[in-house]
């Protein structure tokens, strides 16, 4: 049996499949839990690759501890999405957060990653809480700075998470953000030409609402063409500065034999990106 996932044509992905674990149609989408032959236990929704039990850790570590070495002191964190509880987990290896606030919408999501998938998330954390809820509506109620750090760990711009992509839904995070606050978002594969509108949309959102605002790569094997876009915005802090970069050496060294990808060099060498990839963002 094999699992496949197209996105361009005829031409995608293929794992070997030893068995489905988990499949349900939620309100929201379908998720499934499928064992495979090479990857671990693999998460899908609507047919698209969320993650695999053997490389998560390159999206979750970079999705989470750019912006949170960025940040001086992020004590008050909030995930739009991540059911799957990978960022989670990377924001609570940081000593000085208090309070994380994970916005999923779907339970399903939730219950298919702790049964089939334990080693992901870090769900008995108590400076953890999940919110079953529109991710968008939550932020839209916080009407003042209250969030250092919001990381959008949303699936790709279709169903329910075709508004995390707009310019309205990154102004309410603006808002929601302490004064030297910062923001992460997945933003796709540069090479699916049929998500440059959405990855163009969201950075000119981004340079339109933020002082600071780049994207960032990371290199994941079962998401689209391996290559996937993230993106980091600030209200002043540059990802570069020195003294991010001395957090970033300092707070590598002490968490160093659980980061298996982000290291100084990756956070540094992540946003250099190539022509063909700046070509995209014009």
């Amino acid at each position: 049996m094999q699992f496949n996932e197209f996105y361009n044509g005829r031409t995608g992905l293929t794992v070997g499949v030893n068995k489905v674990l988990f499949s349900e149609q939620s309100p929201y989408q379908k998720v499934e839990i499928l064992e495979t032959d090479t990857w671990g236990n693999l998460m899908t929704i609507d047919g698209m690759v969320m993650l695999s039990e053997k490389d998560e850790f390159v999206y979750h570590e970079m999705l989470a501890h750019v912006p949170m070495f960025a940040h001086p002191n992020p004590r008050r964190v909030l995930i739009i999405g991540g059911g799957d509880g990978g960022t989670a987990r990377e924001v609570l290896r940081h000593p000085t957060v208090e309070h994380v606030d994970m916005v999923e919408i779907d339970e399903t999501v939730v219950r298919a990653a702790k049964q089939f998938m334990p080693g992901v998330g870090d769900f008995n954390n108590p400076k953890l809480h999940v919110h079953f809820e529109d991710g968008i509506a939550f932020v839209d109620k916080v009407t003042e700075p209250y969030y250092d750090v919001i990381i959008i760990d949303g699936s790709d711009p279709v169903g329910p998470a075709v508004d995390l992509f707009s310019e309205k839904f990154y102004q309410s995070c603006y808002r929601a953000l302490t004064s030297r606050g910062v923001i992460s978002s997945q933003t796709e594969s540069p090479w699916v030409e049929s998500y440059h509108p959405a990855i163009r949309k969201l950075f000119r959102s981004l340079d339109t609402i933020f002082e600071v605002s780049r994207m960032y790569l990371a290199f994941i094997p079962l998401y689209p063409s391996g290559m996937w876009s993230l993106a980091y915005a600030s209200k002043g802090i540059h990802p570069h500065d020195s003294e991010v970069m001395d957090r970033v050496v300092k707070g590598t060294t002490s968490m160093d034999d659980a980061l298996r990808y982000y290291n100084p060099e990756v956070h540094q060498g992540s946003f250099a990106l190539p022509g063909f990839v700046r070509e995209v963002l014009r």
